[in-house]
């Protein structure tokens, strides 16, 4: 019979590291933003649509050259998958021990980005094709939030 331990450490190395969980969910956020399907993201990543879920879920573990390609198909820099990191995964102040290496960001304390609403928004904002049009929706938006 196994003992605690080890069945405890079976059932970790079988759970997704927070961190490979939160990186998925950046690369789901970003394809959605751009209205991008699994399966295009998988095309241009020479990946099944299977397998890009397996990374947005975070059950596969994305390495540095695959993360690097991503980056690249879905035009952010690769600090945007950790961008928003929790505290405890080392995030924000977990940052700060590598001082000047990295600007500090303020996050989102909810999950605005993460809002099907947003995503619509966003996507309908960037549909709008006249930019003078965009910049007058923009600061009607503005116009219309609470001053801090």
């Amino acid at each position: 019979m196994p003992s605690e331990e080890v069945v405890e450490r079976a059932e970790r190395e079988h759970r997704p590291s927070p961190i490979d969980v939160h990186v998925g969910s950046r690369v789901r956020l970003r394809r959605t933003l751009l209205g991008m399907s699994q399966e295009k993201l998988g095309e241009a990543l020479g990946l099944t649509f299977q397998q890009v879920q397996k990374y947005e879920r975070g059950a596969n573990r994305i390495g540095a050259s695959r993360l690097f390609d991503i980056s690249r198909v879905l035009d952010v820099p690769i600090g945007f998958f950790f961008d928003d990191m929790p505290p405890e995964m080392g995030g924000n102040q977990g940052n700060r021990r590598f001082g000047g290496f990295q600007e500090q960001q303020d996050g989102f304390e909810d999950d605005t980005l993460h809002r099907r609403e947003t995503l619509e928004l966003v996507r309908a904002y960037y549909r709008i094709t006249d930019a003078s049009v965009r910049k007058r929706v923009f600061e009607l938006i503005k116009s219309l939030t609470p001053t801090d």
